[in-house]
């Protein structure tokens, strides 16, 4: 049993108007996405159930409102994420077209043939510019460790990039 009464007229209107709203959100934005944003209709009905009007009609037009709102949310959303997802494919074309193709693969190379806790520290480091302190606590070792390794890994990459130089 319900605790107020805003909750029965609620679930009232909802159950005489819920596949209605769900064919007005499915013609809108397809089937896929239709259900969810049925559910969010309903999470946003019942936070503002005591603006539900007591008239069927009314309360049925009210949930329709209120599934329009949440429509026109998801739309600016959607936009959004679009425009988004634009902005990163330019950056990224951007970024490929003017490095050459085989640009940085001998150093790549030389870093996966560390081991593979050193090879994790160097891209720490380097490819994603933490410092040597804040690589310690994400890989939760001791400060001194780090150091320690890195240098280690600094040798051995020195070791397999050096080009040998001829023998005179």
């Amino acid at each position: 049993m319900s605790r107020h009464p805003e909750d029965a007229l609620l679930l009232a209107a909802f159950e005489a108007s819920a596949s209605d709203l769900l064919a007005y959100l499915s013609r809108r934005v397809g089937p896929d996405d239709a259900a969810d944003l049925l559910s969010e209709t309903m999470v946003v009905a019942w936070r503002r159930v005591r603006r539900l009007p007591d008239d069927p009609e009314r309360a049925r037009m009210w949930l329709f409102g209120v599934a329009r709102g949440t429509l026109l949310n998801h739309s600016r959303g959607e936009r959004r994420r679009w425009a988004l997802a634009d902005r990163i494919r330019s950056h990224v074309s951007q970024e490929l077209s003017t490095a050459p193709a085989d640009a940085g693969a001998e150093v790549r190379d030389a870093i996966s043939r560390l081991d593979p806790d050193l090879a994790e520290l160097v891209r720490l480091v380097h490819w994603d510019g933490f410092s040597l302190t804040d690589a310690a606590e994400l890989l939760g070792v001791p400060a001194s460790t780090v150091r320690g390794r890195y240098q280690r890994a600094k040798v051995e990459l020195r070791a397999a990039l050096s080009v040998e130089a001829p023998l005179a």
